[in-house]
């Protein structure tokens, strides 16, 4: 027994150890081990979870599948009257459960019509019985050509009678379904009393499509004779295979086609010869710029160069009265600055103030200036070296 003594208001154990510090130092001593046994607990739960995970699957109808839109129901009713169930998610896994079983049945859901007509032609050799549900016309054209889409039941309609003169359906009696109907070499539970129906068999019997989920599921499974029905139907053999294709089940070649498939042949050839005559297009008719000229920016453009740019613009298309229009309000603008008569001055006080510093008259001043406007190219040259005249002389004055 440890003893414990008391020194001032601290309570020391014959250890050495102040009361609370030697739990501490045990978990510090032990730390490693702690945690390796924190983590293979971890570890357990973790596989004990998947475990538990992996024995279900919340795919529509799965064998594996507990909810209301699975079809483990089935499979366990199944299992339990001596029917092999083999749940299968590949093709390749499909075939090799066919390839050790005799006269198995293959139960396929492929609602997305990931299967092609190859992969389904293999299905049905490799079968004895395939039971299609709510097969796409893809899928149907792959299995029967015989079975074709006919409609939907309405809604109004609870309860379907058989109908016909197939075994399983007149054991099973009446259903309760909604869904697509199919017409076939035989049809069973037609809505109307005939014509196509939730239950479609191919000649040979070895291909029945049913045309409702909910003749299988979990939910509806119980409603009138819907169980006895997909019993009979998916129990005639001892092997069952149910097979869910998905996304890795579509064959490669499948795939989208390249722009190179999608190509004509002619342009293999023609392609290269009108790159190489667009090539030569561009350089016959292709405007010589000449090599660029690297220049550190700001650039300093000077004015003799831009108005010589603005003035090869105009000509180019032939805007003599704007080229006029500019010339002159400028002109009026620099003229008015070098007599300081303001922002506001106007065309009046500048004309006057110009004529005063010129040897012109006025009236000459005013026709230059304010009253012409030149027509072409010609006259406007003529116009702006007499307005320069005018300027030069007034501001040299």
């Amino acid at each position: 027994m440890t003893t414990k003594e008391h020194v001032g208001q601290e309570e020391i154990t014959t250890t050495g150890f102040p009361a609370g510090r030697g739990f501490k130092a045990w978990f510090q001593k032990h730390l490693v081990w702690i945690a390796l046994g924190a983590l293979l607990a971890g570890l357990v739960i973790f596989l004990a979870i998947d475990s538990v995970a992996g024995a279900t699957d919340s795919r529509r109808l799965s064998a594996r599948n507990p909810a209301p839109d699975g079809g483990m129901a089935v499979a366990e009713i199944l299992g339990r009257h001596g029917v092999s169930v083999t749940p299968t998610e590949t093709f390749e896994d499909t075939l090799e459960a066919l390839s050790n079983k005799d006269d198995a049945t293959v139960f396929l859901f492929d609602a997305q019509g990931f299967l092609d007509r190859s992969q389904l032609e293999d299905i049905t050799a490799a079968a004895d019985r395939v039971v299609v549900v709510t097969p796409r016309l893809r899928t149907l054209n792959g299995l029967a050509e015989g079975i074709r889409p006919g409609g939907v039941v309405p809604e109004a309609i609870q309860v379907i009678e058989p109908g016909c003169g197939q075994d399983d359906a007149l054991a099973a009696g009446r259903v309760s379904a909604q869904g697509s109907v199919f017409s076939g070499p035989v049809v069973c539970y037609a809505p109307r009393g005939s014509g196509p129906g939730l239950y479609a068999e191919s000649a040979d019997g070895r291909v029945i499509v049913l045309g409702s989920r909910e003749l299988l599921d979990n939910q509806h499974v119980a409603l009138e004779g819907n169980a006895a029905l997909a019993l009979r139907t998916l129990g005639n053999n001892a092997d069952l295979v149910w097979y869910l294709p998905g996304i890795g089940d579509i064959p490669a070649s499948n795939s989208s086609p390249t722009l190179n498939e999608l190509a004509p042949r002619w342009l293999a050839f023609a392609g290269p010869w009108l790159g190489f005559v667009a090539l030569l297009a561009i350089v016959w008719r292709g405007r010589r710029m000449g090599p660029l000229v690297f220049e550190p920016l700001p650039v300093v453009v000077k004015a003799a160069e831009t108005a010589e740019g603005r003035a090869r613009l105009y000509q180019d298309s032939r805007a003599v009265e704007r080229a006029a229009r500019n010339l002159r309000a400028g002109t009026l603008s620099r003229l008015a600055r070098h007599f300081n008569l303001g922002a506001d001055a106007t065309t009046e006080a500048i004309l006057d103030t110009t004529a005063r510093h010129v040897k012109l008259p006025a009236t000459e001043v005013r026709s230059v200036l304010i009253d012409f406007m030149p027509e072409s190219e010609g006259q406007l040259v003529q116009w702006a070296q007499q307005i320069e005249r005018i300027e030069q002389e007034a501001i040299a004055r």
